[in-house]
């Protein structure tokens, strides 16, 4: 065979193969899209996965299952993400502890924020709540710190693992308002916010989506938002920093592909979750659990995440945070 006939026989290869990717990649999807959470049910993670995932079901002609796989605040689930293959039929929910805190904690993740994934569009960002057991005898956040000022050690405070924005949150109160709040980390939002009804915990600092109904219900007490400023969801609330200068804490969800992933599948996935999160009851219920619905190109989620890596990395500097690994 001549070298001219080789060349002719590769190039129809290649011709063949982008055929072939071309053809899969306009069908997609042909089958059910698995969407892992990183949290527990009645986790923001999960909350938003099942909003998206129905809409996304609605809109694409195909299932988009829900996949819980809480514990390690994320580690499980980003660690079984990056190992599946990059063909679009499975997605991870991104979020804060995964792409921006837990890298800035431990050195061995199974996974590598950057390397592993591929951003396709962030979809929510809230101020975290403030919230208390009712039986707890604190009003306000001034009281809460005299509370574990008086009783140092004592006070526990929840949150959905290890490294999650809740524990990163505690102990960034503890540090500027010089107090020992107990750390207690459970496998998701939702069983953490359980055991602060119950009283085993007496506080937890964690999404207004997760929180949202236990406190309409009156079975845990809101006392203030992190963010710089009031959470416009929740007008009412003042923030942590009126009582505790400094303090700014919030956090972000969004849909990742594991790296790999076709641009043309990327770009499908990304204009179907625009669609998604831009329709008015989806706007409608996500403003209503505090959070603020996000819509943005895969570069924009990008550029924020690795931001946020930066930002949240000084904030564990200055505040001496350290996990075994």
């Amino acid at each position: 065979m001549t070298l001219l006939h080789r060349i002719c026989r590769y190039l129809l290869a290649l011709a063949l193969l982008a055929a072939s990717v071309g053809a899969h990649t306009q069908s997609f999807p042909t089958k059910p899209i698995r969407l892992i959470v990183p949290d527990a049910t009645g986790g923001s993670p999960d909350t938003l996965g099942r909003l998206l995932a129905q809409k996304l079901s609605d809109s694409m002609g195909q299932q988009v299952i829900v996949d819980n796989r809480a514990g390690a605040a994320g580690v499980l689930a980003a660690e079984m993400a990056a190992k599946a293959p990059a063909d679009g039929y499975t997605l991870l929910m991104t979020t804060t502890s995964i792409y921006a805190i837990l890298p800035n904690l431990r050195k061995n993740l199974p996974y590598d924020p950057v390397k592993d994934f591929v951003p396709v569009s962030r979809i929510a960002t809230a101020s975290n709540v403030l919230v208390v057991n009712i039986a707890l005898p604190a009003k306000s956040v001034a009281e809460l710190v005299q509370l574990a000022k008086e009783k140092p050690g004592i006070l526990n405070y929840a949150s959905a693992g290890v490294g999650s924005p809740a524990h990163l949150a505690g102990e960034m109160l503890n540090l500027l308002a010089g107090i020992k709040l107990t750390h207690i980390p459970y496998k998701g939002a939702g069983p953490a916010l359980l055991d602060v009804i119950a009283g085993n915990a007496q506080l937890i600092i964690t999404s207004p989506i997760a929180a949202g109904a236990h406190m309409s219900g009156g079975r845990v007490r809101p006392l203030a938002s992190t963010g710089a400023e009031r959470n416009p969801g929740l007008p009412e609330l003042p923030t942590i920093a009126d009582a505790v200068p400094g303090y700014e804490i919030s956090q972000s969800w969004g849909i990742a592909a594991p790296a790999g992933t076709p641009p043309a599948i990327v770009k499908r996935l990304h204009e179907e979750i625009v669609k998604a999160m831009s329709l008015p009851d989806v706007k409608d219920r996500v403003l209503k659990t505090g959070a603020v619905p996000v819509a943005d190109t895969p570069a924009a989620f990008e550029a924020f995440m690795a931001n946020e890596r930066r930002r949240l990395g000084d904030v564990i500097a200055k505040t001496g945070i350290e996990l075994a690994e």
